[in-house]
């Protein structure tokens, strides 16, 4: 089922709304000092501020939401998990990685500054996630920071997206051949993990205990896969002025991709049964989960 109507402004006004939240959040973290530091936060904040959809936010606030935590607080873990997405980002867009030279319809930050400036951007950026979520700002509670921390490291690193990263790298670089199988679990770990992350973070803000975030990992794990097939769709058949970003670049490559496994067409047909399901798994919810189900039919809708 399309977005349509009511369910579209939503989407819309929840996705304008938390664009100019995070970026606020990102402008009180990083003000630039006045010395010779002043290059890396100038480039922590061309990447951070200002671009991207801020998906993973909107999902974390959205999912904080439905158990009544304070917006401020959400926020503050939604611009630490953006954090990591956009140090990445930086990182792999460098020459040792896959040497891109748009992002967001603008100029790469190794482009922009520097490949040194860039890569301390990035671990600067990963390190500010977690200066975020170990503040009191964010959550009183020592054992929500603890679990924010942890479920953030995890999603970030070897059993999360690093680890999905590296799967890929040496598909290339050793020409495997990955099956429908690997795709998936890389794409679990190099997308997904994120994703998952943002939902399972809005729960533990609203102190739901781990058995009782079943359905929401279920709609995240599908939503993640979803997304990753919208994005190998994009990179076939979408508009690369649209995107802000270099396209065709998995063909050029020779990249397994869902597309290259399953063709466009069933490529479309599993990301829209992806979405329904994972809308389903928020059946427990009312109205107030909307935009929760508007973001998951976005996912497979995006053109960017």
């Amino acid at each position: 089922m399309a977005l349509v109507g009511v369910e579209s402004d939503l989407l819309g006004d929840g996705l304008k709304r938390v664009q100019g939240e995070i970026d606020s959040v990102f402008d009180a973290f990083l003000p630039v000092p006045d010395d010779t530091r002043a290059r890396l936060v100038k480039a922590m904040r061309y990447a951070a501020i200002g671009g991207g959809k801020r998906v993973r936010p909107l999902l974390l606030v959205s999912t904080a939401e439905l158990f009544g935590v304070d917006r401020t607080a959400a926020l503050r873990a939604g611009a630490a998990v953006e954090a990591i997405h956009v140090y990445s980002l930086i990182h792999d867009d460098l020459p040792c990685m896959d040497d891109d030279d748009l992002r967001h319809g603008k100029a790469t930050v190794h482009k922009t500054f520097d490949e040194a400036t860039a890569v301390l951007a990035g671990d600067s950026l990963h390190a500010l996630a977690f200066e975020i979520l170990a503040d009191t700002g964010t959550s009183s509670d020592p054992f929500v920071r603890s679990e924010l921390i942890a479920t953030l490291g995890t999603a970030s690193g070897m059993n999360g997206m690093a680890g999905g990263q590296m799967m890929d790298m040496v598909a290339d670089d050793e020409g495997i051949e990955y099956d429908l199988h690997s795709i998936t679990k890389l794409q679990q770990l190099k997308t997904g993990a994120l994703l998952a992350a943002s939902v399972e973070m809005g729960a533990i803000l609203g102190k739901i205990p781990h058995e009782g975030r079943a359905h929401l990992r279920a709609y995240s794990r599908d939503i993640g896969l979803a997304f990753q097939i919208a994005d190998d769709l994009l990179d076939v058949t979408g508009d690369q002025e649209k995107a802000g970003k270099a396209l065709r670049k998995d063909e050029e490559q020779g990249k397994q991709t869902f597309v290259t496994l399953m063709g466009v067409d069933q490529a479309r047909d599993q990301a829209s049964a992806l979405v329904e399901q994972a809308v389903a798994h928020l059946g427990s919810y009312g109205d107030e989960a909307n935009l929760l189900r508007a973001l998951a039919r976005f996912i497979v809708e995006r053109d960017r």
